[in-house]
């Protein structure tokens, strides 16, 4: 009797045992859910959304640069992000100078295709110095790994000053060419509308 009874609680413990091995089981099955957004270095780890493009509060454009784990310290890879997010950055705001325009084009019918395109043309040239004299950095951390990320860009009133004197300074170097845009409006007052329409509107 003795015997038999020990032979039952031998079996409940095994039961109990190989219960909870399927609940661990079960547990670490579970597929964790997708993250927003991870590190490129890092893919399994989670990080800030503005890493992943994610739109920041008063930052008008903007862009992300890295810059790998480096024995020279934090301060060398914060500057070799920032340089790298800096180039980013300028293609950035011909995008959204260039936006600007074809939206200002479509509100008062000014100008023809081949003019706006001429025009755009003239205007990204000039873009990267000033973007690069307005910019400042609004964000930075250390991945998991030890890559630097930081986030540059412009700042509402900046974008503004900065894309109105590349426009006014692209229609004096491009008189003929912006004579040809035909817009209503004297070219000063084009620019700072122009201007306006960028510090507005990320595109």
């Amino acid at each position: 009797m003795r015997s038999t009874r020990s032979h039952l609680l031998l079996i409940a413990a095994a039961v109990a045992v190989m219960s909870g091995c399927s609940s661990t089981d079960k547990r670490e099955n579970v597929a964790e859910p997708p993250k927003e957004c991870v590190f490129p270095d890092s893919p399994k780890d989670a990080a800030p959304l503005w890493i992943c493009d994610a739109p920041v509060e008063g930052v008008a454009v903007s862009a992300v640069g890295a810059a790998n784990k480096s024995a020279a310290g934090v301060s060398f890879m914060k500057d070799q992000a920032a340089a790298d997010a800096r180039v980013k950055l300028a293609q950035q705001m011909k995008v959204h100078v260039n936006n600007m325009i074809k939206q200002y084009v479509e509100t008062t019918g000014a100008g023809s295709s081949e003019t706006v395109d001429k025009v755009n043309t003239s205007v990204s040239k000039l873009i990267t110095s000033e973007t690069i004299t307005g910019s400042r950095i609004f964000r930075s951390t250390v991945s998991p790994k030890g890559d630097m990320y930081v986030l540059v860009g412009l700042d509402p009133t900046v974008t503004k000053e900065a894309t109105e004197k590349i426009l006014k300074t692209s229609m004096n170097n491009e008189r003929a060419l912006w004579q040809q845009f035909k817009a209503a409006k004297g070219q000063e007052e084009m620019a700072a509308e122009i201007a306006k329409m960028a510090a507005e509107g990320r595109k």
